[in-house]
């Protein structure tokens, strides 16, 4: 199971919002070609105060909001190529049930119980303020604008009470102190489980690992479970009428309610067992560096606390935070690309290398158009596109469409041959070891090694003395274009799925193997008339930033 946290769809996300499903995406998509059975899962998270403040803002229901955004986003996403097998809501009944089901077992398990605690109240808007319902200072870094269930800065999760100089999110008031009834889960009676866990994981990176690590140590609290929000699910347990589930609590579970949904569609509902019991299935989490507490330390407590011998997380992986010129995304400055906006000025596909090509993997990164243009001009039209261009219209110029016999080989055509399986077993590796701005680098670096092949052998010119020669060229350059659709379609899907019609092959790249790139087009296979891939972005840097405001204007 490959899975991306599920966004908040309070309003259409931004760039660095789908850095960790782009990422989880790449990832299904190649797993898929390798052959394993993959299930790729995410979904709308559309309870919580996010959503609640934000319907609070507009004026309108809470589920007004959610049903307009959640049926954008869908959209959305299958425009930018994500590949999901169910992206779910958590409105959905199959998540709600699960959610009851769920949390009742881990009551019945003794790890629930009651606590009076004392909680901000808005006098102003008479209710209490939960989680991202009142902000004020984070009592352990000094950021001023930190959340009552977590800083965004420092990362620590935190409570409404510890907020220093505490203010309502909606109308800016000073709350009170109320005491009100909530049900907890027990989180520290997983500490040392969860701590062994965390250490024995060897798939875990050093900061995910040393992040958890420093939690653990400083000891695991028990956790509200229930909040007095008017928007969520209800919840289940005795006397808990008019509470609802921590959207926290419910949304880190949605990963498996979403498979259950996967199964039930396809009519195999016991098959999602396989994905979350069996001895050899894997769940892999793509998730920000803010959210490693929920997938590293909550959830593998929550699935113990059930005692099914649930699968815990094979790998959590993060990324660190992207940044729009480097300032952070805004939408109420402004500041940053939504994906909308995105799609409406290039194609899904431009976006998806840029930002893999920055994944934000060991720093916070920041987006800027110098970047965005650079490396569509450079690495997807001057390098991949030019090289793709030139092999196939040198084919259909000089060899009518088809691809030619070689004659002997040297040195050189037997080097980019073997360079191909180098560029797959490296492209391969990497991906397995989620390092992929290395992975895709090493599919421009194939293509530039086709270009540079090209220059040398120069087949214009020896098609004119040595017909042989040239079609020696073409026939090793057509390979690495074939090889090249199979290791772009995890990165650029819609490109690969065009280069695979171009070369005349059956059914869709999506449906053929990784091992297939190896394979050469034989002598006689027909390739059909190029099209340019990509173009090339002609306006400035300020150029693009007019065309994002006109665009904004327009909306």
């Amino acid at each position: 199971m490959v899975s991306s946290a599920w966004p908040y769809i309070n309003y259409t996300p931004h760039l660095g919002t789908i850095i960790c499903i782009l990422s989880a995406d790449i990832v299904a998509r190649y797993l898929r070609l390798r052959g394993h059975d993959v299930v790729f899962v995410s979904g709308s998270d559309e309870h919580g105060t996010p959503i609640e403040v934000e319907a609070v803002r507009r004026g309108v229901a809470p589920k007004e909001l959610t049903d307009r955004n959640h049926e954008l986003v869908v959209d959305l996403f299958r425009r930018w190529g994500f590949s999901f097998d169910c992206y779910l809501r958590t409105e959905h009944p199959t998540h709600v049930k699960f959610i009851h089901d769920f949390y009742m077992k881990v009551y019945e398990n003794g790890y629930i119980f009651t606590k009076e605690e004392e909680l901000p109240y808005c006098e102003k808007c008479q209710r209490f303020l939960p989680d991202r319902f009142v902000e004020g200072v984070c009592p352990h870094c000094g950021y001023e604008n930190a959340r009552g269930d977590q800083c965004e800065k420092c990362g620590r999760l935190l409570e409404p009470t510890d907020l220093i100089e505490p203010r309502c999110a909606i109308c800016g008031s000073t709350p009170v102190i109320k005491r009100t009834t909530h049900w907890f889960f027990d989180l520290s009676k997983f500490t040392e489980k969860v701590k062994e866990y965390v250490k024995s994981n060897k798939q875990f990176s050093e900061p995910v690992r040393r992040f958890s690590l420093r939690m653990l140590e400083e000891g695991l609290k028990p956790r509200a479970i229930t909040r007095d929000n008017r928007w969520g699910i209800p919840a289940p347990f005795p006397g808990a009428e008019g509470k609802t589930i921590y959207c926290w609590f419910e949304a880190v579970l949605g990963y498996i309610s979403a498979t259950i949904e996967y199964f039930k569609r396809q009519g195999r509902e016991q098959e999602w067992r396989k994905f979350w019991f069996g001895g050899d299935a894997r769940t892999i989490y793509f998730v920000g560096k803010d959210n490693i507490p929920f997938h590293a330390i909550l959830l593998p407590a929550l699935l113990l606390g059930t005692h099914e011998n649930y699968n815990l997380p094979w790998n959590v992986v993060s990324n660190e935070f992207l940044l729009h010129e480097g300032q952070k995304f805004s939408k109420s400055r402004r500041v940053g690309v939504w994906i909308d906006e995105a799609l409406k000025m290039y194609p899904a596909d431009y976006w998806r290398y840029v930002l893999t090509s920055i994944r934000p993997e060991r720093h916070d990164v920041s987006f800027t158009w110098h970047l965005f243009r650079e490396k569509v001009n450079s690495d997807l039209n001057d390098t991949l596109g030019n090289f793709v261009h030139r092999t196939l219209t040198f084919i259909n110029k000089y060899f009518g469409g088809v691809v030619p016999e070689h004659g002997e080989m040297d040195e050189k055509d037997k080097e980019l041959l073997a360079f191909i399986e180098k560029s797959m077993d490296e492209v391969a590796e990497r991906i397995e070891a989620f390092r992929l701005q290395e992975a895709l680098m090493g599919v421009i670096e194939l293509a530039r090694e086709g270009n540079r092949y090209l220059n040398e052998k120069e087949p214009w010119r020896t098609i004119e003395v040595d017909r042989k020669s040239a079609a020696t060229t073409l026939y090793v350059a057509v390979q690495v274009v074939k090889a090249l659709a199979i290791l772009m379609a995890p990165f650029l899907p819609h490109t690969a799925e065009e280069l695979w019609k171009m070369l005349n092959l059956p059914g869709s790249v999506h449906s053929h193997l990784w091992e297939e790139a190896k394979e050469h087009l034989p002598p006689g296979h027909p390739v059909k008339t190029p099209r340019p891939l990509f173009k090339k972005i002609d306006k400035s840097e300020e150029e693009l930033r007019e065309m994002l405001d006109r665009l904004r204007k327009e909306a």
